[in-house]
């Protein structure tokens, strides 16, 4: 079966509060991109544990196969999510607080051993990478999510050389 013909979401998106949206929709643009059906929601590991364990065991029974969690300052969504789970979690943490996301960069990142949590980069960008990463994941089982990933690689390279050509015709001299 080809990954767009799956009914319920391929991945479960996470984060710890409705703030927390306008970071981890990087993530929802990329799945989109690659038309891997996916749902978002909010649960907190704090206010919500028996939310947070009760969807995270849904996205597994429908055939979820990743799950990514963004959440700021104590940033223990992930992990909680990783202790509930067999599925690969992918963690971004989120800026913000007073520590401005490197709080929840440590929670996130410094997992228990035997409860792994694959951590990006702090904001949006960590986000966007987040939902490249769950299609690099689901590409082991979907040889046609590879075709696409390639595809969406060599646009990037395209747009540097035109970044760099651009360049030039400003007057700068570029390799």
């Amino acid at each position: 079966m080809s990954y767009k013909e799956q009914k319920s979401p391929l991945v479960g998106i996470a984060m710890g509060s409705d703030s927390d949206l306008e970071r981890m929709s990087e993530a929802a643009k990329i799945l989109e991109e690659f038309e891997v059906p996916y749902e978002i929601t909010v649960s907190s590991a704090h206010r919500s544990p028996e939310r947070t364990m009760e969807w995270t065991e849904k996205i597994k029974a429908e055939g979820g196969k990743v799950i990514i969690a963004g959440a700021g300052r104590a940033a223990h969504l992930a992990g909680v999510i990783a202790a509930h789970t067999t599925l690969p979690v992918i963690g971004v943490p989120i800026d913000g607080g007073p520590l401005n996301g490197v709080d929840a960069l440590y929670a996130t990142v410094q997992m228990p051993p035997g409860i792994p949590v694959g951590t990006m980069a702090i904001g949006s960008g960590g986000a966007r990478n987040a939902g490249i990463f769950a299609v690099q994941i689901l590409a082991v089982h979907y040889p046609e999510l590879d075709a696409k990933l390639w595809d969406y690689k060599k646009k990037m390279s395209d747009g540097v050389a035109e970044k760099a050509a651009r360049l030039k015709e400003v007057g700068y001299q570029n390799y």
